[in-house]
């Protein structure tokens, strides 16, 4: 992440105007964000992504699994639904998640179900770092992972994914607030 990023601005923020801007950079999370307020001021925007990050660290087993099942599933059908959040979607279709055959789709719905089935939660990558055969390569190998390292693994990707969305939200602030 961009160490040369202002945060001034971002550490005079009130609590509405940063959670405002950056409830959306955990996936239907906006605790992450209210969470984070209370750490500023942020030397650099991985300070920031840290306290976030934190956040999620600091929850309950139980929690982090209820987090975890607030991610969408890999899916052609979900983006062409329309019903995930515009990160989601972008970062799926930057996969070649929406151009599928018929036949991927089929497969990665089993391999889907079959990690929701033993692992209690949805498989989570951060898809902008994986072809689409990577990605269901890394979701045949993962499956067969103990639930305690697939929870270490998604909370990984979740920070691949997140840092990401923040840098791209702290670059798109304008230059004076």
């Amino acid at each position: 992440m961009s160490q040369s990023i202002n945060l001034e601005p971002v550490n005079a923020f009130d609590h509405a105007t940063f959670v405002g801007a950056f409830a959306s950079v955990f996936e239907h999370f906006p605790q992450a964000a209210e969470g984070a307020w209370s750490a500023r001021p942020f030397a650099s925007a991985t300070a920031l992504h840290d306290a976030m990050m934190n956040v999620i660290r600091r929850m309950d087993d139980k929690s982090q699994r209820a987090f975890l099942n607030l991610h969408p599933l890999l899916s052609g059908a979900n983006i062409r639904a329309g019903t995930m959040t515009a990160d989601s979607d972008a970062e799926q279709k930057s996969a070649g998640l929406d151009a599928m055959s018929a036949e991927q789709e089929a497969s990665l719905d089993r391999l889907n179900a079959a990690y929701l089935e033993r692992h209690g939660f949805p498989f989570i990558i951060c898809v902008r770092h994986y072809t689409r055969e990577g990605i269901f390569s890394a979701l045949e190998r993962r499956i067969g992972r103990s639930t305690q390292q697939e929870l270490d693994e998604a909370l990984a990707q979740i920070a691949s994914i997140t840092r990401a969305r923040l840098n791209a939200r702290l670059c798109a602030l304008p230059a004076t607030i």
